[in-house]
């Protein structure tokens, strides 16, 4: 994909799929009644978050009104995932901004090598000077892609960062210190994770195709229409863009989070926690429900020490930031099922052998 710098015009409206099923963006005269498509979902969203907090207004008004025990856990575990995420995907949207319309050009690129692994293991270290946890990295991953980063470079960067990043490090090391290895293996984990996953897409013939149709066609119309508008108006314009696609998805991840936690016991979780072998099974298997952000879940998984072994508690710190529930719906903002579905797999496998060989060694 070739190197841009601009944004979505405000002219450019999403119209209808083309004989092969590809959506587009493209600019059109006037109004049609499709391009209500985006308003009707930013309105259908913020209606559902309204809705939400109303029903948790209306739970301590008597029994009358107080919904059902599994209703109210539903609406306080889906809203509790919605308010952690939110600030670092605006801030993930605001630096994503600032990649692709504000740092000068090769600038970044200068400072990276040119042979392709070592190129990717300094890109997934980019984490470090970023701040973000993985919902906020993906409106980064994406402006990467804008910016003429390949797409396995982006990968790479999407699932290194919310490991390799300072503040999931003091988070992790406040909350385990040095004990079991813990800290150590989480970092060295989801740096190998990263550029393994990295490393398979990048033999990809076609690495375009990892890509949604909308959003390559999004590139496409940001590099015809990038310069005709100065760089805040492109800035406004992208943050809109972004807000549009990753909203929706943050808000259908985070439902799916809260009504899986409340559909899945948790104490069957909890009666696994002494077996090597279900241990790590079983806390993968929270860290894909709970959806819980990579810069406070040592602390969450803190409460699980005491019962579980090391290597379960591995798996959950590696896994859980590449692919909880709500992380898979924003990715698929960006990269097709069949990526995801790749990632997953990989993701899973790797998980599981890094917290055998922890609880192994332990």
């Amino acid at each position: 994909m070739s190197r841009t710098t601009g944004t979505l015009g405000v002219d450019d409206d999403w119209t209808a799929p083309d004989d092969d099923g590809a959506e587009h963006w493209g600019r059109t005269e006037g109004r049609d009644p499709r391009n209500l498509r985006t308003p009707l979902l930013i309105g259908g969203a913020l209606l559902v978050v309204v809705g939400l907090f109303v029903l948790r207004a209306l739970m301590p008004l008597g029994e009358v009104l107080t919904p059902p025990t599994a209703v109210r856990d539903f609406v306080t575990l889906t809203l509790s995932v919605v308010v952690e995420s939110l600030p670092f995907v605006v801030l993930g949207i605001v630096l994503s901004i600032l990649v692709q319309i504000w740092l000068p050009d090769g600038w970044l690129e200068r400072w990276l090598p040119t042979q392709p692994i070592l190129r990717r293991a300094c890109i997934s270290l980019l984490g470090m000077f970023l701040p973000v946890c993985e919902c906020g990295n993906v409106p980064l991953a994406r402006g990467l892609i804008v910016r003429g980063f390949t797409v396995p470079e982006s990968i790479t960067f999407l699932l290194a960062a919310p490991i390799l990043n300072p503040i999931v490090i003091v988070t992790t090391h406040q909350a385990f210190g040095w004990d079991g290895g813990i800290l150590v293996a989480r970092l060295v984990g989801g740096f190998l994770l990263a550029n393994l996953i990295g490393w398979l897409f990048s033999k990809h013939p076609d690495p375009s195709s990892l890509l949604t149709p909308t959003f390559q066609a999004s590139c496409e119309v940001t590099e015809q229409h990038g310069h005709e508008h100065s760089k805040l108006e492109r800035s406004l314009q992208q943050f809109v863009a972004e807000a549009r696609a990753i909203m929706p998805a943050l808000l259908i991840g985070s439902a799916v989070a809260g009504a899986v936690q409340v559909l899945v016991p948790r104490e069957v979780l909890v009666t696994l926690g002494a077996n090597p072998v279900w241990s790590v099974l079983a806390m993968m298997t929270l860290a894909v429900i709970v959806s819980i952000c990579s810069n406070v879940d040592a602390f969450f998984v803190l409460s699980f020490g005491s019962t579980f072994m090391p290597g379960s508690i591995v798996a959950f710190l590696v896994l859980g930031p590449v692919v909880d529930v709500k992380m898979l719906a924003l990715m698929r903002t960006t990269y097709t099922t069949r990526t995801l579905v790749i990632i997953t797999a990989v993701a899973v496998l790797f998980s599981a052998a890094l917290g055998f060989g922890v609880n192994a060694l332990a």
